[in-house]
């Protein structure tokens, strides 16, 4: 049977921004004098965790790290805003995707950072919605989001693909029972991803996925 509709990741995924948050956590921390271990950082991401992890371990304390926190956003809304975050030929794949199925994003942003991203992008155009964190109460890899996503499509699991760049996000699509693609990324590369169902370079191979089942 062949895929009606898409769920979307959106960090990694349309938009290259998971270097910036790390960078906006680098410098908030920098900011304190602590250095945020890159390698680490990558380790803990697969555990859900982020830049506060190594800062904790250090005896940070959590008022500093929330002070931080406000810091780190404040960085990270300034990437969004000043670098380039596109990734090369997402708008004409969403173009020739949308010609066969329906279109969503589920993403873990926050509504304020993802209305940066998308002030001035040509990608929201081509989805039916957007669920973003304040959208659902559990957030990946619980199932919630995804099944949140085809509650709103009105879709069965059969019918529809997830996209995804992470081992946290792909959990959260098994644990909803619909198929994952893993599109590459050089972020979240060395995570877990033998549940997925396919592995992709960029996103146009979705093609191929959605046509070989009609």
């Amino acid at each position: 049977m062949g895929k009606k509709y898409i769920l979307f990741d959106h960090d990694g995924v349309l938009v290259d921004t998971e270097f910036w948050y790390y960078k906006a956590g680098e410098r908030a921390l920098a900011d304190i004098g602590f250095t945020l271990d890159k390698d680490q950082y990558l380790r803990d991401m697969k555990d859900g965790l982020g830049a506060w992890a190594q800062a904790r371990a250090a005896g940070i304390d959590e008022q500093t790290i929330s002070r931080q926190r406000e810091i780190r956003n404040a960085y990270y809304q300034e990437y969004l805003r000043t670098e380039a975050i596109e990734i090369e030929g997402v708008v004409e794949t969403l173009a020739e995707l949308a010609k066969y199925v329906r279109m969503a994003i589920v993403t873990t942003a926050k509504r304020v950072d993802f209305e940066i991203i998308h002030e001035k992008r040509q990608i929201t155009q081509f989805m039916e919605f957007v669920l973003v964190r304040e959208d659902y109460q559990l957030a990946k890899p619980h199932p919630e989001p995804y099944l949140t996503g085809l509650k709103r499509l009105g879709a069965t699991k059969e019918e529809t693909l997830v996209v995804e760049d992470s081992s946290r996000g792909l959990t959260s699509a098994v644990a909803a029972g619909i198929d994952c693609a893993i599109v590459s990324n050089d972020f979240t590369k060395a995570q877990d991803f033998s549940q997925a169902s396919y592995r992709i370079e960029t996103l146009i191979e979705l093609k191929d996925i959605i046509l070989q089942g009609t």
